[in-house]
Parts: C-alpha cells; sequence; structure tokens
C-alpha cells in the first residue's frame, strides 16, 4: 500500500457563464460598473481591474444559482455579449403541435405564454372545496 503511487487530477470547474470580448464592453463608457455584475445575486462577477472595456472577469463558477440575471441585466445580450450555459438537465424543449415549431427555454425570443385554462381548471382543489 504504500509503494503505490496516487494521482489527483485538478476538478476544473464548468464554465457556466461566457462572454464575448468581441461584444462585450464592459458597459464603460455608459455606467460605472457592469450591469451582468450589479445584478449577480451570488457576487462571482468582478468588474475588469485591468480594462474597464473589457468584459467581467468570473470568480468561483461552481457557485453560480444559475438564475439568468446577468444575462437579462445585460444590454447586449442578444448580440451575445453574454452566455448562459444552461446544464442540459435544465434544459427543457417542448414542441407546438398545431404548427410543429420547437421551443426551448433561454430563447432569445420565446413564445407568449398560453392564457387557454387547463382542462380542470387553473386551480381544480379549491373549486372541490367550494362546492361542498
Amino acid at each position: 500500500m504504500s509503494g503505490e503511487k496516487k494521482y489527483y487530477a485538478p476538478l476544473t470547474p464548468s464554465i457556466i457563464i461566457e462572454f464575448d470580448p468581441n461584444v462585450c464592453d464592459g458597459c464603460y463608457p455608459t455606467f460605472r460598473e457592469p450591469l451582468c455584475v450589479k445584478a449577480c445575486r451570488m457576487d462571482i462577477l468582478l468588474p475588469n481591474p485591468y480594462d474597464r472595456s473589457k468584459p467581467p472577469i468570473l470568480i468561483y463558477p461552481d457557485e453560480c444559482c444559475e438564475c439568468g440575471c446577468c444575462v437579462h441585466a445585460c444590454p447586449k445580450s442578444l448580440q451575445g455579449a453574454i452566455k448562459l450555459n444552461w446544464p442540459t438537465h435544465k434544459l427543457p424543449r417542448w414542441k407546438r403541435k398545431e404548427t410543429g415549431e420547437h421551443f426551448r427555454v433561454g430563447m432569445p425570443n420565446p413564445p407568449p405564454p398560453n392564457p387557454t385554462p387547463p382542462v380542470g381548471g387553473w386551480y381544480p382543489e379549491v373549486k372541490r372545496r367550494e362546492e361542498r
């Protein structure tokens, strides 16, 4: 047992948030601090200390709660400045039967919500209590 060598591979954190440096300007001329940094609930984004016109720095990516506030706060998110890489188990997809359109969570232009109530009503357990 003492003669065996053990090798440990360092764990690389998942890259949950990606910035495109060609698009992201760190909100430099308009704001003091990037909006994504202000919106982050977990405080894992820092403004770039070397050049304010570059994307923020991601620290502690494993602590990201994947809420997407940073993406929604970014004024250039639709141009691709920031991207949230959702884990594959959290990317539900669905298909509209009538048109055959495919949708996924996080798409840029989601469909409008369906206002039609479900077959049993919005709150079927409340209706059952009222009927008694």
